[in-house]
């Protein structure tokens, strides 16, 4: 069984009793039900499993169940002997989204308290705001993401001390030796071959067959592709969403890498507000990251994201390579100077960082020019900007250094990731390690930025 990182959270909630229910919200074939079905079993003797995606291609119990006394007739017609009381009975609500009404009724459900509860769902943003009672402190989203880069190094045998170990080195600016640098390096560019869908770790893991990963990860791409128009009725948005999903590795390879709105349509006047639903859908479906552009890199970084600009990533960089090479591996691991892999070098960090919880942002400056990511430095009021490069250049950077002459702008510290191992500081820049972003988290930013 793959490790991952939410299992504690989930662990501490259903052992809380919370007056919410909590919905872990994340793309299809991530893990969501697993790591539920995992955690329910071991703590619940009377485990309940409903999925909803099921039930409305098949019997239709709780198509009808709007009231609670619906829900628990139906409840009771599948699982009649397993609900006992609240402490030993969880019921598992899997795609919860696909009936609206479940979610206007969770507020009532909370309230009769007469069992735990937990869902999934997706595309949970969308349902909530066609949802006649909106559940309005009754519910808690959590999103879930593929495995991170530290999860895939658990799969891979490296254990959490050694980790630990590197994590307290890094922070204290002490490069990694030549040989366990290598090794990092290794699994860095394994990862992004094999990215963090289930599916595709285990298959590397058990087989090391490049073929069977890339087949898993072009049906899971091709079961996205269906997904990301799935509960739009309407035929002309369908397209829209569908087309929008489909150009984002193309818009990747540019070389502003953002989306352009005439090229969806074709319409030389569409503007990116015509698309912020069809946007929107794939955001909270979550097979897209999206990365919102900032013009003022200051403190906090939601009050200064109005520009009208942004990019989309994939939600998986193996997703994403297997697009781009194929089954060609060489062009990840052998470093061929012709290859040039910043677009995947920036989907891993985006996705890393979505993972880790940043809000995804980047600057965008006709005069200053462009940096690739900004995250809130919290400790220090400020911002901290995140350069990625994958070629030996990495000193180059020109908007990275325009922006750090600013002084109102009060930045104490930037990052460029690369692929040296050396960490260095220079001019308030630090060079660190491209897989040292597995170490930027919300909870231990301040270990990584010294003052």
């Amino acid at each position: 069984m793959l490790k991952r990182k939410i299992e504690k959270y989930l662990e501490d909630y259903l052992k809380s009793n919370s007056n919410k229910m909590l919905i872990l919200a994340g793309a299809r074939q991530i893990g969501k039900s697993y790591i539920i079905r995992h955690v329910g079993k071991r703590l619940f003797p009377n485990y309940v499993e409903i999925n909803m995606a099921e039930d409305s291609f098949g019997p239709r119990i709780f198509a009808d169940a709007k009231t609670l006394d619906d829900f628990y007739l139906s409840l009771s017609t599948i699982a009649g002997n397993k609900l006992k009381d609240k402490q030993k009975t969880l019921i598992f609500i899997d795609e919860i989204q696909t009936y609206d009404h479940l979610l206007s009724l969770v507020k009532f459900l909370k309230q009769d308290d007469r069992f735990t509860y937990i869902a999934s769902g997706s595309l949970l943003g969308v349902t909530l705001k066609e949802t006649p009672t909106m559940p309005v402190g009754s519910i808690t989203i959590k999103n879930m993401y593929p495995l991170d880069f530290e999860e895939f190094l658990w799969a891979n045998g490296v254990g959490e001390d050694a980790i630990a170990t590197m994590e307290s080195k890094i922070g204290k600016r002490e490069s990694l030796s030549e040989s366990l640098h290598a090794k990092m390096m290794d699994l860095f560019k394994k990862y992004l071959l094999v990215g963090g869908l289930p599916d595709a770790v285990n298959s590397f893991i058990s087989r090391k067959n490049i073929v069977e990963v890339r087949d898993i990860q072009q049906e899971i791409h091709h079961l996205y592709r269906l997904d990301a128009a799935r509960y739009e009725q309407e035929s002309q948005r369908k397209l829209k969403i569908q087309r929008i999903f489909e150009m984002i590795p193309s818009n990747l390879e540019n070389k502003k890498k953002r989306v352009m709105a005439a090229k969806i349509d074709g319409k030389k006047e569409a503007r990116m507000s015509n698309y912020s639903d069809e946007f929107e859908y794939l955001i909270s479906a979550g097979i897209a990251l999206q990365v919102q552009a900032v013009s003022k890199p200051s403190y906090p970084i939601v009050e200064n994201s109005g520009k009208n600009l942004l990019k989309l990533y994939l939600n998986d960089v193996g997703i994403f390579t297997g697009i781009l090479y194929q089954h060609q591996i060489q062009a990840i691991m052998n470093d061929i100077g012709s290859v040039n892999l910043g677009s995947v070098y920036e989907a891993v960090v985006a996705q890393e960082l979505a993972a880790h919880g940043f809000r995804l942002c980047y600057y965008d400056n006709k005069k200053m020019g462009e940096v690739d990511f900004l995250i809130d430095d919290a400790e220090h009021f400020s911002v901290t900007p995140i350069e990625v490069k994958s070629g030996k250049d990495y000193y180059v950077h020109s908007a990275l250094s325009n922006i750090l002459e600013v002084k109102e702008y009060n930045i104490s510290q930037a990052f460029v990731l690369n692929n040296d191992r050396e960490i260095r500081t220079k001019n308030g820049i630090t060079y660190l390690p491209v897989y040292s972003v597995m170490f930027l988290k919300n909870n231990n930013l301040r270990q990584l930025i010294l003052e």
